[in-house]
C-alpha cells in the first residue's frame, strides 16, 4: 500500500521544482538544441522519406514485411531528433556551457525508448492494440526516465474509496485495465489459432469445427476477464449485491446478442443448417459461408453477402436445399397448340430436359399434361439436378432452350394470346 500523501505539498514541490529547473538559462539552451534537433530531423525525414518508400515499393517481399518497413520508415524522424540531440550536447560542452544537460538526455532516453518499444511491437499485427501498449509502455517509460513514476503511482493510489477491507483506487482500476486489454488481447490471438487448427481438421464436420471454435473463443473471453478482474486486486464477492440488478440489466440490453449467440450454437448442434448448405430464407438463396456468434452470412450467387442473425433461422421459415439430400426437384410449366399431339410433346419435352449436363439420369425427367387451357395444352416437366449451389435459373434457361428447339424442329406451335375486335355500324 502506497502512502497517502497531501496534494497541497505536491502542488507546492512542483511548483519549486519548476522555478529552480525550469526558469533558468542552462534549461533555455537546452530547449533551443533541442527545438533545433527536431528542425533539422524533420527537413531531413523529408528529403530521405520519399526515396525509402519508393524502394520498398519495388522489393517483391510478404505483404507483412512491407508493413513492418513501412512502419519503421515512421521512426526516420525520432532516430534524427536523437542524433542531432546527441550531437548537440557534445558541442555545448566546448563552446563553454557548463551545467548539467538532465533535459537534453532525457529527451534523448525518451526518443530511444518510443523506437525500441514501437520496432518491439512490430511483432503484434493488430494495429489497435500494437498502438495501444505501445503508448502505454512509453508512457511508464516517460514517467521513469524523468523520476517521476514513484509519485505518480502514489498520486493515482491516494485517489479512491474504501468498502469495508477492500480499498479501490485509481491506481488499482488503471492496473486492471491494462491487465484485462492484455488478457483479451491474448485469448483473442489463442482463438484465432485455435480456429485455424480446427479448420484444418479433417476428422471433424463443418459444423462441429464452427462449434468447438465458438465455444473455445467464449470460454477464452471470459476467463481473460476474470483473471484480468481478479489480478487487479478486485474482490469480486463483493459485487454480489449488485450481481442480480446488473444481470438483469444486461439481459434486457444484451437480450438479441444472447439470443443470436445460442440460436447459433443450437443451429450447429441440430445441424439443420452447416456451412456449405443451400438455403433459401426470405428470398434470399445462396449457401452458407460463415456461421459466426451473432449472424450466418450468406453469399448469393451475385456474390452479395447477406448477414443474418442467428435467431432468424430459429424463428422464420428456412428452406434448407441440400439438408439430406442434396437432389433438388425443378418445375418448368409451358403450353402448346392443340393442333399438337400431346403424347409426341411429352416425349420431346422428355428428351430435352436430359440434354444440359447438370440434369441428372436419375431420377429421370417427367412430363405431365396438367390442364386445357383457354388457347393451349398446359404441360409441367420435372427434372432433378445435385448441384443447386451453381444456381437454377441458368439450369432452367438451358431447358427452355432445349424444349424450344425440339418445337421448332418438329413444327409444333407455342400459341400467344390474341384479341379479335368487331366495329358495329
Amino acid at each position: 500500500m502506497y502512502e497517502n500523501i497531501n496534494l497541497l505539498d505536491l502542488q507546492k514541490q512542483a511548483t519549486e521544482w519548476f522555478l529552480s529547473h525550469v526558469l533558468n538559462l542552462g534549461f533555455g539552451i537546452q530547449m533551443v538544441v533541442v527545438i533545433g534537433a527536431f528542425f533539422l530531423a524533420f527537413v531531413l525525414k523529408n528529403l530521405i522519406k520519399p526515396r525509402l518508400n519508393d524502394l520498398i515499393n519495388k522489393l517483391s517481399i510478404p505483404y507483412r514485411l512491407t508493413e513492418i518497413l513501412y512502419s519503421a520508415l515512421k521512426l526516420i524522424f525520432p532516430f534524427l531528433s536523437m542524433l542531432f540531440i546527441a550531437i548537440g550536447a557534445k558541442l555545448i560542452g566546448p563552446i563553454g556551457f557548463n551545467f548539467p544537460n538532465n533535459f537534453m538526455l532525457a529527451i534523448a532516453k525518451l526518443l530511444l525508448a518510443w523506437i525500441f518499444i514501437r520496432l518491439a511491437t512490430q511483432l503484434i499485427e493488430h494495429k489497435f492494440a500494437r498502438n495501444i501498449i505501445a503508448f502505454t509502455v512509453w508512457g511508464l517509460a516517460a514517467l521513469s526516465i524523468f523520476g517521476i513514476l514513484d509519485q505518480t503511482m502514489t498520486t493515482l493510489d491516494a485517489i479512491g474509496f474504501s468498502m469495508g477491507d477492500f480499498r479501490l483506487s485509481a491506481l488499482s482500476v488503471t492496473k486492471g485495465i491494462f491487465g484485462i486489454f492484455i488478457l483479451l488481447y491474448g485469448a483473442l490471438f489463442l482463438a484465432n489459432l485455435v480456429d485455424k487448427r480446427i479448420s484444418h481438421s479433417r476428422s471433424l464436420t463443418p459444423s462441429s469445427r464452427v462449434l468447438i471454435s465458438k465455444i473455445s473463443r467464449v470460454l477464452l473471453i471470459i476467463s481473460a476477464l476474470l483473471i484480468g478482474v481478479t489480478s487487479a486486486g478486485i474482490d469480486l464477492s463483493l459485487f454480489a449485491v449488485f450481481s442480480g440488478a446488473v444481470g438483469l440489466g444486461v439481459g434486457f440490453g444484451l437480450q438479441k446478442v444472447i439470443s443470436n449467440l445460442f440460436s447459433g450454437m443450437l443451429l450447429l448442434l441440430d445441424q439443420s443448417i452447416k456451412p456449405g448448405d443451400i438455403i433459401e430464407l426470405d428470398g434470399t438463396f445462396g449457401w452458407v459461408n460463415h456461421m459466426g456468434a451473432r449472424y450466418t452470412e450468406i453469399v448469393t450467387r451475385d456474390n452479395k453477402s447477406y448477414l443474418v442473425p442467428n435467431e432468424e433461422f430459429i424463428t422464420q421459415h428456412v428452406v434448407n436445399w441440400s439438408h439430406g439430400n442434396t437432389l433438388v426437384r425443378i418445375e418448368t410449366t409451358f403450353g402448346v397448340h392443340y393442333n399438337s399431339n400431346p403424347h409426341d410433346v411429352k416425349r420431346m419435352a422428355i428428351e430435352a430436359a436430359t440434354k444440359p449436363d447438370r440434369v441428372v439420369d436419375s431420377p429421370a425427367p417427367v412430363c405431365h399434361l396438367v390442364e386445357f387451357g383457354d388457347s393451349s395444352l398446359n404441360f409441367v416437366l420435372r427434372y432433378w439436378i445435385k448441384d443447386a449451389e451453381k444456381g437454377i435459373t441458368n439450369t432452367k434457361g438451358d431447358v427452355m432452350l432445349a424444349l424450344w428447339d425440339a418445337f421448332k424442329e418438329n413444327g409444333i406451335e407455342i400459341p400467344y394470346p390474341h384479341r379479335e375486335v368487331f366495329l358495329h355500324k
